[in-house]
C-alpha cells in the first residue's frame, strides 16, 4: 500500500464498525520509528498496531507490518518473517498478498496504491487466481503512479477507482461477499523466495 498520507485518507473514510481487518504494508526505512500505527489510529475510527507474532486476525482492527519484517497470515493468524527480501522489500507487499490468498482465497480484497517499482503486481495476480478480488487507486489520483500502473499492466484488476472511492468500495464488496471465480493458477517466479521466508518463521 502507499505513502502515509494515502493511507490516512483511506483510514479516516472506512466507518468504526467496518466488518474485516485491515493489513498493511508499507515501505518504510528498518530503521525508521514505525509511528504508522499510531498516525492511523490518530486518522480514523478503527484501532491500529503493529502485527505481532502470532496475533489472531480481527474484524475492525488495523494491522501494519512492523518495518524490516514481513507480514504473513497463517491459519487465522499472523506471523511475522524477517527472511529475504522479495521485490528488494522487506516488508513486501507481495508476501502479504501471496499468504493471504492461500489462507482465505475468495474473501480476499487485494489494494495497491500509490507508490513506487512493482511490489504487490504478483501478489495481485495471486489474489485473483484464487478467487479474490483487486482493486488499484487510479493512477491519475496517485501522488506516485509507478505502482498502480505497473499492477493494471499486469492485467489482474477488477476495480480501478479514485482513492475517495475506495472506503464505499471496499464496504460494498465486504457486504456482498466473495463471489465465485476461477480456478487458481500456477504461484509467481518469487514464491521460491516467500517459502524460505516461510521456513524461518515455522521453525521460530
Amino acid at each position: 500500500m502507499g505513502g502515509v498520507e494515502t493511507l490516512s485518507k483511506l483510514v479516516s473514510s472506512l466507518p468504526g464498525d467496518f466488518k474485516a481487518p485491515l493489513l498493511v504494508v508499507m515501505h518504510t526505512s528498518a530503521h525508521g520509528p514505525g509511528l504508522l500505527p499510531e498516525i492511523l489510529g490518530q486518522a480514523g475510527r478503527l484501532p491500529a498496531k503493529h502485527a505481532e507474532e502470532g496475533d489472531p486476525i480481527a474484524a475492525g482492527k488495523i494491522y501494519v507490518a512492523p518495518p524490516d519484517q514481513h507480514l504473513l497470515v497463517d491459519n487465522g493468524r499472523l506471523r511475522l518473517s524477517r527472511g529475504p527480501a522479495v521485490n528488494r522489500n522487506r516488508p513486501s507487499i507481495d508476501v502479504l498478498f501471496q499468504t493471504a490468498a492461500e489462507a482465505y482465497g475468495a474473501k480476499v480484497i487485494g489494494v495497491v496504491l500509490t507508490g513506487s517499482l512493482s511490489d504487490g503486481v504478483a501478489g495481485l495476480q495471486r489474489i485473483k487466481a484464487n478467487g479474490g478480488t483487486t482493486i488499484v487507486q487510479d493512477p491519475n489520483d496517485a501522488l506516485c503512479p509507478e505502482m498502480p500502473l505497473n499492477a493494471l499492466r499486469a492485467g489482474s484488476i477488477d476495480y480501478t477507482v479514485p482513492l475517495a472511492e475506495i472506503p464505499a468500495l471496499l464496504a460494498q464488496l465486504i457486504a456482498r461477499g466473495p463471489q465465485r471465480k476461477g480456478r487458481a493458477q500456477k504461484a509467481p517466479r518469487w514464491e521460491g523466495q516467500f517459502a524460505a521466508a516461510r521456513k524461518i518463521v515455522e521453525t521460530m
